[in-house]
């Protein structure tokens, strides 16, 4: 299974100067390529765009194999595009989004990430130092700083392609790493998972991981950024991009650590683990406007992939179930029924007088509709991109 590993450079001025000149010029000739291929009529495919393009990418500074993969990002980008127009992802034919996005050639931003490869990029991992590739020539001894577990991981596992990034004045370099899975045991049973926004999730042990910290933090980030935003001067709008990525960042490592007690604890007791599929949500719900911004804020997904790739690195089944009714049906009798649901956090069964947390009976029916699935002989799986 593939990982990434995102490490953080310690560049020189000097060294940090030649980077942004590289990831300019390296962008520059995208842009140009994209437009010579837009211009032609579409003609985005990699074998045709070196056919008329590589001599002048060279021209623009480029040696081999940067040109090489100028080439590929351009391809790449739009092979996605259309991709996603023949998804619906831009709308229908004929809308304002869809239309803008057929109408011009693809634009690449001057400091937009560029792959590296072992040619363009060698790694001394038990030095903690790279030599990169620039436009100004080979740099070597350029240091770089992680954490021990990833270092591990670089000096293991890392294989193919990395990308150079420069985000908020700073230089990372992700690295891809081919780590191996374990072998999948057979579980005993299913752990359910219930998500949701007031308790992030919850499993059908009846461990809760609320979010009630992390949802306020939310609010304060809000009110904060409507403040700036509504100031308007100089040193607000520095306070904001200092503020920038930090409430990701905080949900990402909420997500990690719900994640790692889910998988650890599935393990542990042999079991595997039914998740909601909750793809495609966010277009099917309708709430009101306050409830919105709590729904769009969680990252529902992420915490799936989380977990996903965490129960493939143990061995742990996953499988990611149908949640309709789900809420309002009894996991003692099955009996379904919207007045089930007393109130947020209060489950009473209509039927047989069952009493429970809402969530927690919610999750031990994730779990039995995960373990009537497996029994039927459905295999471990990711939710299916949307």
């Amino acid at each position: 299974m593939k990982l990434v590993v995102q490490v953080r450079l310690m560049p020189t001025p000097e060294v940090a100067s030649a980077l942004e000149r590289t990831l300019r010029t390296v962008n520059d000739a995208a842009n140009w390529l994209s437009g010579q291929a837009y211009e032609r009529g579409g003609e985005t495919s990699r074998k045709t765009m070196q056919g008329f393009a590589y001599r002048d990418l060279k021209d623009r500074g480029l040696s081999a194999q940067p040109s090489l993969h100028v080439l590929r990002k351009v391809a790449d980008a739009y092979t996605t595009l259309r991709a996603n127009i023949r998804n619906g992802n831009l709308g229908k034919p004929g809308s304002k989004r869809r239309t803008k996005a057929e109408s011009k050639p693809i634009v690449f931003r001057p400091n937009a990430a560029q792959p590296y490869d072992d040619r363009c990029l060698s790694w001394r991992v038990d030095e903690q130092t790279v030599s990169i590739w620039t436009t100004a020539g080979r740099i070597r001894g350029v240091r770089f700083a992680c954490a021990e577990s990833a270092r591990k991981l670089l000096a293991e596992h890392r294989k193919g392609e990395s990308d150079l990034v420069h985000r908020d004045g700073m230089w990372f370099l992700i690295a891809t790493c081919e780590v191996p899975e374990a072998e999948q045991h057979e579980p005993t049973h299913f752990l359910g998972v219930d998500l949701g926004i007031a308790n992030i999730a919850t499993t059908s042990d009846g461990k809760i991981h609320a979010g009630r910290e992390l949802n306020r933090y939310r609010k304060r980030q809000l009110a904060l950024r409507a403040k700036l935003q509504k100031k308007g001067t100089q040193s607000a709008k520095r306070v904001l991009k200092r503020q920038r990525r930090k409430e990701q960042r905080k949900a990402t490592g909420a997500n990690h650590i719900i994640s790692k007690s889910i998988v650890t604890e599935a393990e542990r007791t042999g079991r595997g683990i039914g998740m909601e599929d909750l793809a495609g949500i966010r277009t099917r719900v309708r709430l009101r406007k306050p409830q919105r911004v709590a729904l769009h804020s969680w990252a529902f997904a992420q915490l799936g992939q989380f977990v996903e790739y965490k129960a493939r690195r143990a061995g742990v089944p996953v499988l990611f179930v149908d949640p309709a009714y789900t809420s309002r049906m009894c996991a003692e009798c099955g009996y379904t029924d919207k007045l089930n649901r007393v109130s947020q956090g209060r489950f009473a069964c209509r039927s047989c007088g069952f009493v429970d947390h809402a969530d927690r009976n919610a999750s031990r029916n994730i779990g039995a509709r995960a373990w009537k699935l497996w029994r039927s002989g459905a295999e471990s799986h990711a939710p299916a991109p949307v």
